[in-house]
């Protein structure tokens, strides 16, 4: 066996685990005592203005000295209901804000609660934080508002519909104004902040999103979407946050952005709550994160809070569009903010490459395929094939190119024994059968290298595609979630405690592209590849959406299918080589190989008679001349 197949195996396979279960950007060094912080993300301590007692709960400053102040923060607290054909949405006019957001159109992994984008265990989603002049740090998420509304529903079946709460500090006046449109999942938001200077500091206020989007999914995707929610800014046209995978347990971490701050943000795998601000205000951002628990402890908890932080109040409205909805291309490409790029496509290195692939090819190919083909397995299979399609020439000329590598492999076994003690000459005399034959070899190689783009992309899109999201297909419920068919009672260590259907035809469709694959390898070596990987595989995917194990075991059919056509015609094109009837690659491969040493100097059987071969030669003359 080939010491340096194996090694490359094993290395393979190292790379393979590491970049699945163990990489991760690792915390950056604290920041040295004096140090100016800038676009960094440190280990901090909250204010003692707001201590956290516990990370996951925004605590609100309590009542100030300030008479004006402690009138504005004693009320009684009552909900509206806001309903659109897309969303049902609910306000507290204790800080009038966004305390339930509930989409019609997704559920969640039980397929019957609608999906919640505001973590409803936290004070609201929105507010107004601020510093008054006597220094007393203020939210307005404190404060009781009077709505303009009086009853309990307010029903959104024109454009332009709003909901307006107010509130009264002294002199001056906040109010909040929220306008509703059917049909989107945009709500617009307008503060206006009338004689600003009475009850707050010029330097300004923020405006904060608080709270992690809550979790969505199967509980067996679970680990998957820790790692998966996150918290965004976008300033200075680069995307930048901090996710789940990031944060260590129990440790808080804050990220500042100064510059052309476009948007922020917070996220988990398929959904979205993104706050715009005005274009005409400078304005700077901050991220913060924390999570409670290991990443795979089933009662885990991650929460997040965003900020915009905005200039001192011109005493005109600041408008803010708020996106509450799901991650859906076709949705926010509109913004033309670069929303999407929160979908994450891999490592930088391979983002610049796989992100253009999947927007302009992929997601396109989607909708056309899903615009005629009624469920989204059948569009996965037709996918596939297309992919296969598209991909054919390369495969073909691959497999081509291996089988004229094994018509070479007599020729080259002898030239590493002739010239075992010289590096030089072993090389220059391969390189010679090489040209001889018209073999490249590379030639197997580089149409499987041209082919790692589309699927490093497609290993992406289909763990993120939304429009899988609660597919069902023959016994999967949920192609975007593992199609668990049996749960075991116990824990098995990477593989877990189910076994995933399309994952196990997926493995064994592996063993049977294999064994039709042609190879130069030893039998051992075969054995490796053929059982081990797809045992390998086999784990890898388990937890898996089952959209991507299914696209993968279509993939390797019809890869077996497309191998056994290129083996029928590569066996029919030697045939016709060796029986002068064409194939004139084959033929000139075949020729070099029925020379053992190769070149002119050893011409057929000449050798084997004796002699030297012009002295052979003429012998061989004479005795034909004599029959």
């Amino acid at each position: 066996m080939d010491r340096n197949v194996v090694i490359a195996t094993v290395l393979i396979g190292l790379i393979m685990f590491v970049w699945l279960y163990v990489l991760s950007p690792p915390p950056p060094p604290l920041p040295v005592e004096g140090q100016a912080i800038v676009d960094t993300v440190e280990v901090f301590e909250p204010p003692e203005a707001a201590p956290l007692t516990t990370p996951l709960q925004a605590v609100l400053p309590a009542l100030t000295g300030d008479s004006t102040m402690i009138a504005a923060q004693t009320g009684e607290e009552r909900f509206i209901n806001v309903e659109t054909d897309r969303y049902q949405a609910r306000f507290s006019t204790k800080g009038g804000t966004l305390v339930s957001f509930k989409l019609k159109d997704y559920k969640n992994f039980d397929q019957l609660t609608p999906v919640q984008l505001v973590d409803t265990t936290g004070v609201g989603a929105v507010g107004l934080e601020f510093q008054t002049p006597e220094g007393h740090n203020q939210d307005t998420r404190t404060y009781f508002f009077e709505p303009d509304f009086t009853g309990e529903v307010l029903q959104v079946t024109r454009e332009g519909t709003t909901l307006s709460f107010t509130v009264k500090l002294g002199q001056g006046t906040i109010r909040q104004t929220y306008t509703f449109t059917p049909g989107s999942y945009e709500v617009g938001l307008s503060i206006v902040q009338e004689n600003a200077s009475s009850f707050a500091t010029s330097e300004g206020y923020e405006l904060v999103w608080n709270g992690a989007l809550p979790f969505s999914e199967s509980p067996q995707s679970l680990k998957e979407e820790v790692t998966m929610v996150a918290v965004y800014a976008r300033s200075g046209g680069e995307v930048e946050g901090i996710t789940g995978s990031e944060l260590d347990e129990d440790q808080d971490y804050r990220k500042t952005l100064r510059g052309d701050v476009t948007w922020i943000a917070s996220k988990n795998k398929y959904f979205a709550a993104v706050i715009i601000p005005p274009v005409d205000r400078p304005r700077e951002a901050e991220l913060a994160g924390v999570r409670v628990g290991e990443i795979d402890d089933p009662n885990v908890q991650v929460s997040f809070r965003a900020s915009l932080l905005m200039p001192a109040p011109t005493g005109e409205a600041d408008v803010f569009r708020l996106y509450l909805g799901p991650l859906d291309y076709n949705q926010i490409s509109s913004y033309d903010l670069g929303l999407y790029d929160m979908v994450d496509y891999g490592w930088d290195a391979f983002e610049w490459m796989t992100r253009p692939i999947a927007t302009f090819v992929f997601i396109p190919a989607f909708s056309l395929l899903s615009s005629f083909i009624p469920n989204y397995g059948l569009v996965i299979i037709v996918f596939s094939f297309l992919i296969k399609l598209v991909l054919f020439p390369l495969t073909k000329s691959s497999y081509k190119s291996m089988a004229r590598m094994r018509e070479l492999q007599p020729q080259m076994q002898e030239i590493k024994e002739k010239y075992a003690d010289n590096q030089k000459k072993q090389q220059e005399a391969t390189m010679k059968l090489y040209k001889s034959s018209g073999v490249n070899p590379l030639g197997s190689c580089l149409p499987m290298f041209l082919q790692y783009p589309i699927i490093i992309t497609l290993w992406q899109f289909l763990q993120q595609s939304i429009e899988i999201r609660q597919q069902g297909f023959v016994w999967a419920n949920d192609l975007s979630a593992p199609d668990a068919i049996l749960n075991l009672p116990f824990e098995i260590p990477f593989y877990g405690d189910f076994v995933a259907g399309f994952t196990v035809l997926m493995a064994l469709s592996m063993v049977i592209q294999m064994r039709l694959q042609p190879t130069v390898a030893s039998g051992v070596q075969a054995k490796i590849f053929m059982y081990v990987m797809p045992v390998f595989m086999l784990v890898i995917f388990n937890s898996f959406p089952s959209g991507l194990s299914l696209y993968y075991l279509c993939y390797n059919v019809i890869t077996a299918a497309q191998q056994k056509l290129i083996n029928n015609s590569i066996a029919a094109e030697k045939e016709a080589a060796d029986t002068g009837k064409g194939g004139k690659r084959f033929a000139k491969t075949s020729k070099a190989a029925k020379q053992p040493k190769g070149g002119k100097a050893h011409k057929g059987s000449n050798a084997k008679r004796g002699g030297s071969p012009k002295k052979g030669g003429k012998k061989g003359g004479k005795k034909i001349r004599t029959r």
